[in-house]
């Protein structure tokens, strides 16, 4: 078993703090990625708007959760010893899983065979969406 990601919050207000910090990087990506696109000053205020930089700091501190990888046997043991719930995504059939348990006393799991990173993407954007949007 392994950990991929820095975000591991303890509390709500930690991940609230977190969510906070990547906010500046957020702005910052939007804007150069806006100016690789040649936008000019007229179409930045047409286009980039607070909820296009919303979106891009759920992302980034999507991207950033603390994430366990492990077999299946891994995985099982964790959920037996963990107090909360877990959804669970994906096949029991298969060998692999990702999870993330969040400060609510909630975690996703998703399964995965052969694509590592793509499973670990999907499970980051999952636990925002389903553990971390609402309190945020």
């Amino acid at each position: 078993m392994h950990t991929v990601g820095t975000f591991a919050p303890d509390t709500l207000e930690d991940a609230s703090d977190q969510y906070e910090s990547v906010g500046p990087a957020a702005q910052t990506v939007v804007r150069e990625v806006a100016k690789s696109m040649d936008f000019d000053r007229e179409e930045y205020a047409d286009r980039v708007s607070s909820d296009v930089v919303e979106t891009a700091r759920d992302a980034l501190f999507a991207s950033l959760l603390e994430v366990r990888v492990g077999t299946r046997e891994e995985y099982e043991d964790w959920h037996e010893a963990y107090d909360g719930e877990v959804i669970e995504a994906g096949s029991e059939h298969v060998d692999h899983v990702v999870w993330h348990a969040a400060p609510t006393g909630e975690a996703v799991a998703a399964t995965f065979h052969e694509k590592e990173e793509a499973a670990i993407a999907t499970l980051r954007r999952q636990a925002f969406g389903r553990l971390y949007r609402e309190n945020l």
